[in-house]
């Protein structure tokens, strides 16, 4: 017999899936949705976490434009964003590709080449630290055995951004693995018909792969630069925004703000900045992928 337009089993089931996501619904209110919306409310305040916060309506927000560092960490976030997304991309897909050939020990090499992804962030710091360290660092001691110049790497203000960029091309596991799974799904047919109408391995690959793969790439594309524009731990860690500012993010900038120059409403303004600029670089993105993403069985 329904009552409300449910039935006791359906009653039932629907109280069962409520109990079930209600472990994860309290933690997304206590300390997701809570404190986002606490964060739009202090940053029209000024607040040092140790007297009652005052309204200030939105000076927090006229004050980023007025503030040098503001913009320093948000070219610093750029740069790094718009060079190791593109090569992390080329890099995982290049090494999905090889991955993806049937060869003897395969699983062996895709354990190895995810590995890095997995290392905690802490441990990867330290490792990178030793490595790039222009005394008795791995990197210069085989720069030295190649006959070529020693980098000052993270101690330099014009190679540090590059280093970070390149120190993100360690990570690329968790996207690597995404096109390998990717590429085990585009049919076989479709490079044998390609092969057949005397399409070489470029071609394969410019016709069949791209557009196939085209989805998992903006995919990719928009989780990697949502994450680029949060870089924060390598950072912290290494360099701690220096040297002069050259590794001076805007999360970094925006913890230096909150937790240790105690100015909450101007860092929680400067959050909502971030917030506002990857909402926009990840809507353009969608936008501009009517034109290049193909969607088999549907338009692209």
């Amino acid at each position: 017999m329904a009552v409300r337009g449910l039935s006791k089993l359906e009653r039932r089931e629907a109280i069962d899936g409520y109990l079930f996501i209600m472990p994860w619904l309290i933690g997304f209110v206590l300390w997701v949705a809570g404190p986002m919306l606490a964060s739009i409310v202090l940053s029209f305040m000024e607040w040092d976490l140790f007297s009652p916060p005052e309204w200030v309506g939105a000076a927090n927000f006229v004050q980023l434009g007025k503030t040098d560092l503001v913009w320093k960490s948000l070219w610093n976030t750029a740069y790094y964003t718009f060079l190791s997304v593109p090569l992390t991309l080329m890099v995982a897909l290049g090494t999905a590709m090889m991955l993806n050939l049937p060869l003897r020990g395969q699983s062996a090499f895709r354990t190895f080449f995810y590995l890095p992804a997995v290392m905690p962030a802490v441990a990867n710091a330290v490792l990178w630290f030793w490595i790039l360290n222009p005394d008795v660092g791995l990197a210069n001691a085989l720069l030295r055995m190649l006959g070529l110049p020693e980098s000052q790497w993270l101690w330099s203000p014009t190679s540090s951004k590059p280093t970070f960029v390149l120190m993100s091309l360690w990570g690329i596991g968790n996207t690597m693995v995404i096109f390998l799974a990717g590429l085990q799904g585009i049919p076989q047919s479709l490079y044998d018909a390609a092969e057949i109408d005397g399409a070489n391995g470029w071609d394969r690959f410019r016709a069949v792969t791209l557009p196939m793969l085209s989805p998992v790439i903006l995919f990719n594309m928009v989780l990697g630069i949502i994450g680029s524009f949060q870089i924060f731990t390598n950072a912290f860690l290494m360099t701690n925004g220096g040297p002069q500012h050259s590794t001076l993010f805007t999360v970094l900038y925006l913890y230096r703000l909150g937790f240790e120059q105690f100015k909450m409403g101007f860092a929680s303004a400067l959050a909502w900045l971030l917030f506002a600029i990857i909402l926009v670089f990840t809507l353009v993105q969608l936008r501009l992928s009517d034109a290049w993403v193909y969607y088999e069985g549907g338009e692209g």
